[in-house]
């Protein structure tokens, strides 16, 4: 079993569904399921509905270096400090 991973979405972060328009995901805590081709990020919004995207990993690199994607260290309860 591999450890959970968080992240905290801290800013503009956009996926697409198949041939759909671009989508944003909420601001706020989300948990992150690498894979060899993508990091998929999951979520619950205020509403309680369920949401998740798959980044390719030029995606989820380049929002991390703008910040808008903070890992988290510590199982999602502090953001690192160092990004």
């Amino acid at each position: 079993m591999t450890e959970q991973r968080h992240a905290r979405i801290r800013g503009t972060v956009h996926y697409r569904e198949g041939d759909g328009p671009q989508l944003q995901i909420p601001e706020g805590l989300v948990e992150l399921h690498p894979s060899p081709d993508s990091m998929t990020l999951s979520w619950t919004t205020s509403d309680g509905s369920a949401g998740q995207a798959a980044l390719t990993p030029e995606q989820y690199r380049q929002y991390l270096e703008d910040g808008s994607i903070v890992p988290e260290d510590d199982g999602g309860k502090a953001g690192r400090t160092d990004r």
